[in-house]
């Protein structure tokens, strides 16, 4: 997978934005280049782009791409979008404002909004309940090809980036020192119609090539862990209960999600875990799941959008639902992030808002006032280190969170539907500036997430030992409440501590 060769050539320290523009397309020779023009790869090659850097920017594809999640931008997101300099690219792709969450629990609903923030940015009531309307930050859904051809648009505008659409297929490594000094690509020749070798060469090459990254194994030497699948439609002119909100459905399926991303257009994703008996082709596989299962437990005012969306007979597109913790990586000249690097379950719609803050990060710790050279190892090696614990202040949050209430909303045991009810139930109770401000991207202390759980964990204790105990002689029950509740504390801790020690301390 990779090539060995020798680079003599030197770039200036200080060349002007056309002569590094002349060294990419004549010598391809660049400070970074970007492999994979999607949500990390565009805005990391922007920001650094914006620091007076020289950047390929490297995709295999270039026409829009058509994917089935990257549709919702919690409101962490938009503010770091907006300080990388690419708000507007939220703009003119018919997105659709989103202030919250609507979950629907055994057809109770409860509407969780997105918190206000003080003076100070912060949520004011982030340990208790509501707070003050003040100024609610709200999220964004949209198609995600068109988010993603508005971000390409602005790097092919952007004079210290070069986009080209080509393959790349391995590595470059200097036969002195095996440093990465770029990468083997196969680009198409229009006038022949085949595809020619190519090399682009940058003092630091970052990969950021997706959830199946060809990459991860061999430079990571991780793999997703993966237990379920989104598979998605599609709604037309849907009929929401809450418009505006993103609904989470938990009920006699495995979690529902249903958010507007279009004027007309409105996507459902429906979990699958891997090897459901309910999906096997002897029940109609997914489709037969959808009918028999997930539709009955939906909203009747969207059963009838989804059953027209059923009636083109195809089984609907699916995606994996991977976990991924992040490991620490040898920077020797290239540098694998985004998705490649790190993935959590898509449930709470947090994946970008964990991208652009990553590049935020990133930005700071390789500017050229830190690092003037990007080919000095020891400094990108440095920034690494710093850049893998600096981001697990909101990292530890959104991984930590998407994999606990999937856990909990995805119940398939006693305790976990007894913590799935607490849940619920804190929810009712108005608990809900703290967790809707984890949820949106907002709260970047990991320490308020896990008060939050654990108040979850002992309400559903408190309710489940009222329950057991009410009623005549209940107190003869007590031994087995308190049986019961040992039970219910340690599944909490067994769905919470591990990942939250792997993601937050490891």
């Amino acid at each position: 997978m990779s090539t060995t060769v020798t680079m003599t050539a030197t770039r200036p320290t200080e060349a002007s934005r056309s002569d590094a523009r002349i060294r990419r397309e004549n010598h391809h020779e660049a400070e970074v280049v970007v492999v994979g023009a999607g949500i990390f790869g565009c805005a990391v090659a922007f920001a650094l782009a914006n620091q007076g850097r020289s950047v390929f920017l490297l995709e295999r594809w270039m026409k829009e791409p058509d994917r089935i999640v990257g549709e919702l931008l919690q409101p962490g997101g938009i503010m770091a979008l907006k300080k990388l300099g690419l708000g507007d690219c939220v703009e003119g792709i018919d997105s659709v404002t989103c202030h919250g969450y609507n979950v629907i629990y055994h057809g109770q609903q409860t509407h969780i909004k997105y918190p206000g923030l003080d003076e100070d940015g912060q949520v004011p009531h982030r340990w208790s309940g509501n707070g003050p309307e003040g100024k609610k930050q709200l999220g964004r859904c949209f198609h995600h090809g068109r988010f993603i051809m508005n971000l390409r648009r602005a790097c092919l505008e952007h004079s210290n980036i070069t986009v080209v659409e080509t393959e790349v297929v391995g590595t470059v490594k200097s036969p002195h020192t095996n440093q990465i000094l770029g990468v083997e690509s196969q680009t198409l020749n229009p006038k022949t119609g085949k595809k020619e070798k190519d090399y682009y060469f940058g003092d630091l090459t970052i990969v950021a090539d997706g959830y199946a990254s060809k990459w991860r194994t061999p430079i990571l030497k991780s793999a997703p862990v993966v237990k379920s699948k989104f598979y998605a439609l599609e709604l037309i002119d849907a009929e929401l209960p809450l418009p505006g909100a993103g609904h989470v459905i938990i009920g006699d399926a495995f979690p529902i999600l249903i958010y507007q991303i279009g004027t007309h257009e409105t996507r459902i994703l429906f979990d699958v875990p891997i090897n459901l008996p309910e999906a096997s082709p002897a029940n109609g596989g997914v489709r037969g799941y959808i009918k028999n299962h997930a539709i009955p437990t939906l909203p009747a005012s969207v059963r009838p959008a989804v059953e027209r969306a059923l009636e083109d007979g195809k089984i609907p597109r699916s995606m994996p639902n991977s976990w991924l913790p992040a490991t620490p990586q040898v920077a020797n000249g290239l540098v694998v992030l985004g998705d490649a690097m790190n993935m959590r379950h898509p449930l709470t719609g947090g994946g970008m808002t964990v991208a652009f803050n990553d590049v935020l990060i990133l930005s700071e710790l390789f500017h050229p006032s830190r690092i003037q050279r990007l080919n000095d190892v020891a400094a990108v090696q440095s920034a690494m280190n710093a850049f893998y614990w600096r981001r697990k202040q909101l990292t530890s949050i959104i991984n930590v969170l998407a994999q606990a209430l999937y856990a909990l909303f995805a119940a398939n045991d006693r305790e976990l539907r007894i913590l799935q009810l607490g849940c619920f139930d804190y929810f009712q109770r108005g608990m809900l500036d703290g967790p809707a401000g984890l949820l949106a991207g907002i709260i970047q202390q990991p320490a308020v997430l896990a008060y939050h759980f654990f108040s979850v964990a002992f309400l559903a204790l408190w309710l489940h030992g009222w329950t057991v105990v009410s009623g005549p002689f209940g107190f003869l029950k007590f031994p087995i409440c308190i049986i019961d509740s040992i039970l219910i504390l340690w599944r909490a801790c067994m769905v919470f501590v591990p990942v939250m020690w792997r993601e937050a301390f490891r």
